[in-house]
C-alpha cells in the first residue's frame, strides 16, 4: 500500500489537501471521486515517485531538526504509553500542524501497513530519517526495545538541537551589533561627512591630519562602495566554490581546529556530537565498528572525521577504542580516558554519555566566555570609530574659532 498527497475540491468548492492510501494511483483516484471529490493535483509520496523527479522539490521542503525532534518524542512518549506503532502513526498524523510531516508519516504508515519494518519504512524517506536514526529504530525492532529506543533517540535528537540552538543564538547578538555599527559607519562616511567637510574646503584653511585623511576615506567610498559590495559578493562565491574542494576544504578546516579559540569550540562541537551518537548507538545494542560509521558521518570537521575512519580501522585490527582515538590528538584527553575506563569496566555507553554532557557544558561555557568579549569589544571599537569621525569634524571647527579670537 502507497500513501499520495492530493488537493481536492468538495461538493461546496472549498479547497481540501489531504492524503489518501491506496495500492496504486489509480485506485487513489477511484476513491477519491467515490468520496465527490473533484481531483486538482495528486502525487505519490514514496521514494521511488521522488526519484522520477520530485526528489529536488521534497528535499527543499524536508522537515527541520527541531520538526523531527518534536516527532520523535511524540513518537516515544506514545509507544512508551503501550499503544502500537500503527496506532503511534495515526495519532501524530491527526496531532501534527505541519502538512509536510503529515506527509512523510502517512507515508510510513502506509508503507508499515503493507508490511515493511518501520526502519525500512523510514529508509523510504532517508533524506527526513538519518542514517543514524533509522540505525536506532532497526536495532530497537531486533531487540523488541523499540519504545525505550525511541525514548533515547528523542533525548538525542532534543540535546543536538538544544546544543545547535545555544551555539546560534549565541553569535545572534555580536552579528547584529556588526551589522548595524557597518550600517552607521558607512551612512556616516558616505552621507553625514561630505556636507560637513565641504564647510571646511570653502574656508580654504590648512586641515588638520586626522580631517584630510577622513575626507580621502569618505571621496573613496563614495566613489567605490558599489564596487566593494561586488568585491565582497564575488570573494563570497569564490570561497564558497573552494571550500566545495575536498583537498581545499580539509586545510581549511585543519587551520581551523589550530585557532586558539576557534579551534577548540569546534573541537568540542563535534567531539560532543560523536560522543552523545556513540553512547545512543553502543547503549541501543548496535555494534562498535557500525557505531563508529554513524558517528563519523555527524562530525562536520574533515580532519577529526578522518581521523574517526582511522581509528574504526584500527579497532577492526584488535586496537582498544581510546588507544585508537587518542593517536590522532583531535580529541581531548578526557574523552580517551572516560572510553578507556568504559572499555575497562564494560560501560563504554555511560563513559560516552558523561564525555557528551562535559563537552557540551564546556561548549556552553566557551561560547558564553567568548560572547561576553565580543560584545564590549565591538560597542568599543564602534564608539572609538565615531570618536575619530566626531574628532576629525570638531578639529576644523576649534581651529576657525582660535583663528577669530
Amino acid at each position: 500500500m502507497a500513501a499520495f498527497s492530493y488537493q481536492a475540491l468538495d461538493s461546496k468548492g472549498r479547497l481540501l489537501r489531504g492524503v489518501a492510501e491506496a495500492d496504486t494511483l489509480r485506485l487513489a483516484r477511484a476513491a477519491l471521486r467515490e468520496s465527490a471529490l473533484t481531483i486538482i493535483a495528486i502525487e505519490a509520496l514514496s521514494q521511488d515517485a521522488m526519484q522520477s523527479g520530485r526528489e529536488g522539490r521534497w528535499r527543499r521542503g524536508s522537515l527541520s531538526a527541531a520538526q523531527l525532534s518534536l516527532i520523535t518524542r511524540q513518537l516515544a512518549t506514545l509507544l512508551a504509553a503501550s499503544l502500537t506503532l500503527e496506532q503511534a502513526l495515526n495519532a501524530l498524523i491527526e496531532q501534527s500542524e505541519n502538512e509536510k510531516a503529515r506527509q512523510v508519516l502517512a507515508g510510513v504508515r502506509a508503507e508499515v501497513l503493507g508490511g515493511q519494518t518501520f526502519a525500512k519504512a523510514l529508509g523510504r524517506y532517508a533524506f527526513v530519517f538519518p542514517e543514524l536514526y533509522r540505525a536506532l529504530v532497526t536495532a530497537g525492532e531486533a531487540s523488541g526495545e523499540l519504545g525505550s529506543v525511541m525514548l533515547r533517540l528523542a533525548d538525542y535528537t532534543e540535546s543536538r538541537q538544544a546544543l545547535r540552538q545555544k551555539v546560534v543564538l549565541a553569535f545572534v547578538y555580536p552579528v547584529i551589533v556588526t551589522l548595524v555599527a557597518l550600517l552607521v559607519v558607512g551612512g556616516l562616511l558616505i552621507y553625514v561627512v561630505p556636507q560637513v567637510i565641504g564647510v571646511f574646503e570653502q574656508s580654504h584653511q590648512t586641515l588638520p591630519l586626522l580631517t584630510r585623511s577622513l575626507i580621502w576615506l569618505s571621496d573613496s567610498l563614495q566613489h567605490s562602495w558599489g564596487y566593494l559590495l561586488l568585491l565582497a559578493a564575488a570573494c563570497g562565491v569564490a570561497i564558497h566554490f573552494m571550500l566545495r574542494q575536498p583537498r581545499l576544504r580539509y586545510q581549511a578546516h585543519l587551520r581551523l581546529l589550530k585557532l586558539p579559540v576557534a579551534g577548540r569550540l569546534v573541537r568540542g562541537i563535534n567531539t560532543a556530537r560523536m560522543a552523545s551518537t556513540m553512547a545512543i548507538l553502543v547503549g541501543s545494542g548496535v555494534p562498535l565498528m557500525a557505531a563508529l560509521n554513524a558517528a563519523a558521518g555527524v562530525v562536520n570537521n574533515l580532519p577529526m572525521r578522518q581521523a574517526l575512519d582511522e581509528a574504526a580501522k584500527k579497532v577492526r585490527e584488535g586496537v582498544s577504542l581510546s588507544r585508537a582515538l587518542a593517536a590522532s590528538g583531535y580529541f581531548p584527553p578526557l574523552l580517551i580516558h572516560l572510553i578507556a575506563s568504559g572499555e575497562a569496566s564494560g560501560q563504554l555507553d555511560e563513559m560516552l554519555e558523561r564525555a557528551a554532557a562535559q563537552q557540551e557544558q564546556e561548549v556552553g561555557n566557551h561560547t558564553a566566555i567568548l560572547t561576553a568579549l565580543l560584545e564590549p569589544l565591538l560597542i568599543l571599537t564602534m564608539g572609538v570609530v565615531v570618536l575619530l569621525i566626531v574628532l576629525a569634524i570638531l578639529m576644523p571647527i576649534i581651529d576657525m574659532n582660535q583663528m577669530v579670537r
